[in-house]
């Protein structure tokens, strides 16, 4: 039997954990529903831990022996440390912005500099807003703190006793100077924080260090094995479905859209969009998360009576053909919970306009569907400059959709790849793992992971309606707030 590796993917409501060969065989696979899923502001970071060792020990009997490498991707968030890897305090997920007011005020009029060092178009929350917010709060936990780290950064330290971060997920602690890969010393200053806090950064596929003896026991694990750095689920999501591509841009859709472009050189991304190091081949990355758009899909599907998408575009989609594009007048802004890249409108609710007593649910649903797409556009279209070479290689919710996906060909007018593969964190997660341990050449082992890809080609005709109707979109929301 081949060797294998162990991919554990950690979301903010569940964790995954399987054992997957080279030829992309998953041998074995557990979920567990997060105990501390909510609101993604803060978690008991001890409380993962034993979550993630129970979820990994599902799946290791049988295939211990077979696993050469242990590979992690990871939602963002904070994790801060004493020296002896326990938690101060509670962590703070991606959406909590505790600290966020002091941390702006503290930049002051350094802001657009150190902005651009790290590679953000806005000062949002992160390692950096988490320490002032502890410090202000709480100096004496404050002062037990030895470092801050992601959530999977936390999981690799208690598993190998090692305190390192990767590349890319250094970028969201506010605090990277992204184009050199390390530390930004001005933005560290800037804030008064003790820079021993932020740890080593390594490549997402370096082995960071191996499981200890005692980690061993609780994984089932019979010896060492190496774990490499990771990075955050949505990259590591898209280095599986494009590689180090630089000719399309890789969109990973889920709750939110995350699209991502793959550069050789860095550069200065274009307004809303971050600028990262990459997971793979020393690139970087120019992109970002949209706002609500498969989540959005799903609020409205359950509040029209429907299960899910799945269901309502199953029962709903002959009506919307007979319809056919612009919903028959009705014009709809997703964005429940704020917009980000790349408006960065964070007031921003949804809402629907031109309703009138003939419209029904089909309606409602189509006008939806198609401005999740247009908000997807209106990412596309920032980072590809209009570049009509760039395509589209879409994973995620919306992949399992021919209607969706020839929908996105169609309001994108760019040739879309479908990746089928339903869970491309938890296989890029065993891809770093691969590359990192020895495997094939990242790009060649990402094609036998992921497996074939579906090539849907935009209809001439809708492409000239639908770039009319998304004209009308965007002047109908460009001026909410």
């Amino acid at each position: 039997m081949t060797s294998a590796v162990l991919a554990v993917d950690v979301g903010s409501s569940a964790i995954r954990a399987a054992v997957v060969d080279g030829s992309g065989v998953v041998r074995a696979e557990h979920r567990t529903e997060r105990q501390d899923a909510g609101s993604g502001l803060t978690f008991d970071a001890e409380l993962l831990w034993q979550q993630v060792v129970r979820t990994i020990g599902a799946v290791t009997g049988g295939h211990a022996d077979d696993i050469r490498g242990i590979g992690i991707a990871g939602h963002i968030g904070t994790v801060l440390i004493d020296r002896s890897l326990a938690p101060v305090g509670p962590a703070h997920g991606w959406a909590d912005s505790a600290g966020l007011a002091e941390l702006r005020n503290r930049l002051g009029e350094r802001t657009a500099d150190l902005l651009r060092d790290s590679g953000r178009p806005t000062v949002t929350g992160g390692a950096l807003a988490a320490l002032l917010h502890l410090r202000t709060t709480d100096p004496q936990a404050y002062a037990r703190v030895a470092y801050a780290l992601h959530p999977k950064d936390f999981l690799i330290a208690r598993m190998t006793g090692v305190v390192a971060t990767d590349h890319t997920s250094a970028a969201y602690f506010g605090a990277s100077a992204v184009r050199k890969r390390d530390w930004s010393v001005a933005a560290i200053e800037a804030v008064g924080v003790r820079p021993e806090l932020f740890p080593p950064q390594q490549a997402a596929t370096d082995v960071i260090g191996g499981t200890t003896a005692s980690v061993g026991r609780l994984l089932g694990l019979p010896r060492e094995v190496p774990v490499v750095g990771g990075g955050p689920d949505g990259t590591v999501g898209a280095t599986l479905v494009a590689g180090t591509r630089t000719d399309a841009i890789a969109d990973i859709a889920g709750t939110t859209d995350v699209l991502v472009r793959v550069l050789d050189q860095p550069t200065d991304p274009p307004p809303g969009a971050t600028l990262n190091p990459y997971t793979a081949g020393g690139r970087w990355t120019i992109g970002g998360a949209t706002g609500m758009t498969g989540g959005a899909a799903a609020w409205w599907a359950r509040l029209l009576g429907h299960p899910g998408p799945a269901v309502a575009i199953d029962r709903l989609g002959a009506e919307m053909d007979r319809i056919g594009p612009g919903a028959g007048g009705v014009l709809a802004d997703p964005n429940l919970s704020g917009s980000r890249f790349p408006r960065w409108q964070p007031a921003t609710r949804g809402s629907l306009a031109g309703l009138h007593a003939d419209h029904g649910p089909a309606h409602v649903f189509l006008a939806v569907l198609e401005a999740v797409a247009y908000g997807v556009r209106e990412g596309v279209d920032r980072l590809t400059g209009d570049d009509p070479r760039l395509s589209i290689v879409l994973a995620g919710g919306t992949a399992r959709s021919e209607r969706l996906a020839r929908l996105r060909a169609d309001v994108l007018g760019r040739e879309v790849a479908v990746c089928t593969e339903p869970d491309v964190s938890l296989k890029g997660a065993a891809l770093l793992a691969l590359t990192g341990t020895g495997g094939l050449p990242l790009d060649e082992q990402a094609r036998l992971l992921r497996g074939p890809l579906h090539t849907y080609a935009p209809d001439p005709a809708r492409v000239e309606r639908y770039a009319d109707l998304y004209r009308r979109w965007r002047t109908a929301t460009e001026g909410e707030s």
